[in-house]
């Protein structure tokens, strides 16, 4: 669990984040979609689900305040599988860390805002 904010001390090894905005649709603040976070030896993955999402998977890196990722999901309302590749960057607020995203599919380029959940 991430403990110091600091670059060199960050772990995002079992944290949660929510969605708070996207540009790709509107978020509904009653049931985000919720990512879980899984990181061990500069390699991040994780899945994701809530909100228009099914279920999802990511994996990735991460180097300092960087992630680079891929990611696939099921879109709930179609069924629709969705693929991409994202750019984030990790930010230190009082409430904890945000992840802000950009992220590229074939609908073209988007922004999501997450943060973290504390326990």
């Amino acid at each position: 669990m991430a403990i110091s904010h600091s670059a060199s001390h960050i772990d995002l090894d079992g944290l949660r984040f929510a969605m708070v905005s996207s540009t790709a649709s509107e978020v509904d603040p009653s049931s985000p979609t919720v990512f879980d976070y899984h990181e061990r030896d500069g390699m991040v993955w994780g899945e994701y689900e809530g909100d228009t999402v099914r279920i999802g998977r990511f994996v990735g890196t991460r180097v300092e305040r960087r992630i680079s990722i891929s990611f696939t999901h099921v879109v709930d309302a179609t069924g629709e599988v969705v693929g991409g590749a994202a750019e984030s960057r990790i930010e230190s607020h009082d409430e904890g860390l945000r992840l802000v995203e950009d992220f590229r599919t074939a609908d073209g380029d988007q922004v999501s805002v997450c943060a973290q959940i504390r326990s």
